[in-house]
């Protein structure tokens, strides 16, 4: 029996190539959409397990409650980790780290810049990583041994045996490779070149260790199985507040790892979500362009339901029951999602390479994994029932009395269901294509933001011992070149905060303010740099005095609810300092939140980057060189390394940007599905009306009317369909705007754009399906009559 159902299902799909070749396509589209978004998914919702202790690794952060800001802070006191170990059962192993830092490593003649961590010396029992070559028990036992990974072993070794080799960390410090681990997955938190373990025995370490208040490292805590989360947060807040009594402004909790990629973001202390919202919004996009190919098979298989009538008649009467020609149909549909799915396969593979550049990620298909195959087993059913359920159930209840007389009127009990249908469609697609709209006004809107400072002909360098040492020299010569405008150091870049802290003291300050503010060290030059305005007072002028001197940005006064600031004595540590000028609000963290209030004071001795100001008649590229050769020639043992800001404040963009552009993708496929399907249908439709059209041509209809007369009824359909989707896309990304402490309003002039597109597109594609009908000579549509 079933080998007669796919007999009979396959040779009706050759028998009637058009309706075949036209649902393979719309299907062949929506799988291979589903495929990558799938795939995607799946590297997402992946990330860092691949580490055994994954439901027991946790990172301990905390929420800082300041006056102005409520924040959720990943850096932790050092001495936390060693003070956590042995006090709570529930709680294995401590592990600090610090933050990712980029060192120059040299090995004989080769010199890279590698990313490198330092840890505590649990690190590699909480987390899991293969080891290639050395002992993970005594990896991190010698302060000056070093772990590397396979690629950057490659990278120094080549082929020989690392283990034993000297690496010269910033042409200072030599350590010993005494391990190789495995290359991580793409998808983990932790990405470096080299581990390095902390030396707890020095005085560095010592002095540290009984330091409670500067927070600057990553603190993770390995939990039994099933630990009371709650009564482990309980104890770190009892820990860190036993040691620190002052520090009233922070709870502490621990954030599972299973969060870290997915939940990341924070507002005003909660967990808002993260990548877990673009991993919801891909899920239902690959079902929608799905439910728009399956869409496309249900109405192309109804409209052609005239011509399979009879087929269902004599089937009927030669004892065939519904149950039997349900199966049948499904036979069909699914044979299609199998063919669909087949051609999907291979372009992926064929698409793979471009697919990976855009999500910038290594995603691969492997076809004998069993979630693959699950997936696909899956995919293929879900297709073939969903696109063949309702034209198996309409085709089989035919009366095959009613059709074997001729008196059945074959479609128009199918046509409330397929208008129906393609209004779904439609709009699904015009959901989609406002969004993507909505979403790139979103990224242009943040972009065209003032950010306080110009970035353009912006260059930062790195600094090391040898540029700090000789600066003024540098400085000279580069201006000297002619090409530079001028030089100023910063403690951070300007795309960057590495420094938070409480506010200064000052007369007058309220007793219960607790305001948190960004801070940043600088050398003379600053503003004329950076290219920020001084709104009132003065900028520092290199003067012995500037070293008790502070500049505020306008969040600062704002926060402190100052009306004069100029001229008042602000208390920092130990120190006073003059406020002698405000200057503009510089964006330095992200672009789509406030900017935090910022106190810049002059320090040139605590600064780590250069900025250089090209001028505007400058040719970067010679600009560069010229750069390239004064630091060489003052610190010839360094690589050369130089960002554009412009370039760098671009990247807080790279999210929302690959966001944009893959929806950009999926809203047009849709569309194109929805055009193929639209096409298909408006063929059957005027093929039935063919005789109609002869008619009204020999009566003295024009091809325009007669083009109107079948457009107008797609044309209305679109337009219920534009009527039901605005008000849908308003309310979803209405909420999603609503993240942003700075979005656009939505305008009513966007959908107008998108319904007149999609009018337009409609027209289009129908007029060219009814022009050959409208064109024809009516004399061979009504020779038979």
């Amino acid at each position: 029996m079933i080998k007669n159902y796919f007999k009979i299902a396959w040779r009706n799909l050759i028998r009637n190539k058009g309706f075949s070749a036209t649902n393979i396509l719309g299907l062949t589209i929506g799988m291979v959409c589903t495929i990558f978004i799938f795939l995607w998914v799946k590297d997402e919702l992946s990330f860092d397990k691949a580490n055994e202790n994954y439901n027991n690794i946790h990172q301990v952060m905390a929420t800082r409650d300041f006056k102005n800001n409520v924040f959720t802070d990943p850096n932790m006191v050092f001495p936390l980790a060693k003070a956590l170990e042995n006090g709570n059962p529930q709680i294995l192993k401590t592990v600090v780290t610090s933050h990712q830092e980029s060192h120059l490593a040299q090995y004989n003649n080769t010199k890279l810049k590698k990313d490198l961590y330092q840890v505590s010396d649990q690190f590699f029992n909480v987390f899991t990583y293969k080891f290639i070559k050395g002992n993970k028990a005594t990896s991190l036992s010698d302060p000056k041994a070093m772990v590397i990974t396979e690629a950057a072993a490659k990278a120094f070794f080549g082929s020989d045996d690392p283990i034993g080799k000297v690496i010269k960390l910033d042409n200072q410090e030599n350590h010993t490779v005494v391990a190789v681990v495995a290359d991580m997955p793409t998808n983990s938190t932790f990405k470096f070149d080299f581990i390095l373990p902390y030396d707890f025995s020095s005085k560095q370490a010592q002095d540290q260790m009984k330091e409670w208040t500067n927070s600057s490292w990553s603190v993770f805590v390995q939990t039994t199985p099933g630990a009371d989360i709650s009564a482990v947060d309980k104890y770190i807040n009892d820990v860190k507040h036993q040691h620190d009594v002052h520090d009233q402004i922070s709870t502490y909790f621990t954030f599972p790892m299973s969060k870290w990629h997915l939940y990341s973001e924070f507002k005003d202390g909660k967990n808002v979500g993260g990548m877990i919202e673009y991993v919801r919004l891909f899920t239902v996009i690959a079902i929608i362009i799905l439910l728009i190919a399956c869409v496309n098979f249900m109405n192309l298989s109804t409209a052609r339901s005239e011509k399979r009538a009879k087929e269902v008649g004599i089937r009927k009467t030669l004892g065939s029951d519904k149950k039997q020609l349900i199966t049948q149909f499904f036979f069909e549909s699914i044979i299609l999602a199998l063919i669909a799915f087949v051609l999907a396969i291979g372009f992926v593979f064929l698409l793979m390479p471009s697919f990976n550049t855009l999500v910038n990620k290594q995603l691969h298909l492997s076809l004998f994994e069993p979630y693959f195959l699950i997936g696909a087993l899956l995919i293929i059913l879900f297709t073939g029932v969903v696109a063949g359920s309702y034209p198996a159930l309409y085709l089989s209840s035919f009366n095959p009395v009613k059709v074997l007389k001729g008196t059945f009127a074959a479609g128009k009990s199918a046509v409330l269901p397929r208008r129906i249908l393609v209004v779904g469609q439609f709009v699904m697609s015009i959901l989609l294509i406002s969004a993507t709209i909505i979403v790139y006004q979103q990224i242009q809107h943040i972009k065209d933001r003032k950010i306080g400072y110009d970035p353009n002909n912006l260059i930062t360098v790195p600094s090391s011992g040898d540029v700090s040492k000789n600066y003024a020299a540098i400085k000279q010569e580069l201006l000297n070149t002619g090409m530079i405008s001028s030089v100023t150091r910063t403690f951070s870049p300007m795309t960057e905060i590495w420094w938070k802290s409480p506010s200064p003291d000052y007369d007058g300050k309220p007793a219960d303010a607790s305001i948190i503010f960004a801070g940043m060290s600088v050398d003379a030059d600053f503003t004329k740099t950076v290219g920020t305005k001084v709104l009132q007072g003065r900028d520092f002028n290199a003067m012995p005095g500037d070293s008790a001197v502070m500049l505020l940005n306008k969040a600062a006064v704002d926060a402190m609810h100052l009306k004069n600031p100029v001229g008042m004595v602000m208390r920092y540590g130990p120190k006073k300092y003059t406020v002698a000028g405000v200057i503009d609000n510089i964006v330095m963290a992200s672009p789509f939140d406030p900017v935090d209030p910022l106190m810049v004071y002059y320090n040139p001795q605590n600064t780590n980057v250069i900025n250089i100001r090209l001028k505007g008649t400058a040719q970067p590229q010679l600009a560069v060189e010229a750069m390239e050769g004064i630091f060489k020639k003052f610190d010839p043992q360094s690589i050369f390394e130089y960002q554009f800001m412009d370039q760098e404040f671009g990247k807080k963009f790279v999210t929302e940007e690959l966001i944009s552009r893959i929806t950009n993708i999926f809203a047009g496929l849709a569309i194109f599905i929805c055009c193929i399907g639209l096409a298909g249908l408006a063929s059957f439709t005027i093929e039935k009306r063919f005789r109609e059209i002869g008619v009204r041509k020999v009566l003295g209809a024009s091809v325009q009317q007669l083009l109107m007369l079948i457009s107008t009824e797609f044309l209305k359909l679109v337009a219920i369909a534009f009527f039901i989707a605005v008000p849908l896309t308003w309310w979803f990304m209405s909420d999603w705007l609503d993240k942003y402490s700075y979005h656009i309003s939505i305008s009513i002039w966007l959908f107008a754009a998108v319904g007149a597109l999609i009018l337009l597109l409609t027209l289009v594609v129908v007029s060219l399906n009814t022009m050959k009908a409208a064109l024809a000579n009516p004399v061979k549509s009504l020779r038979s009559e």
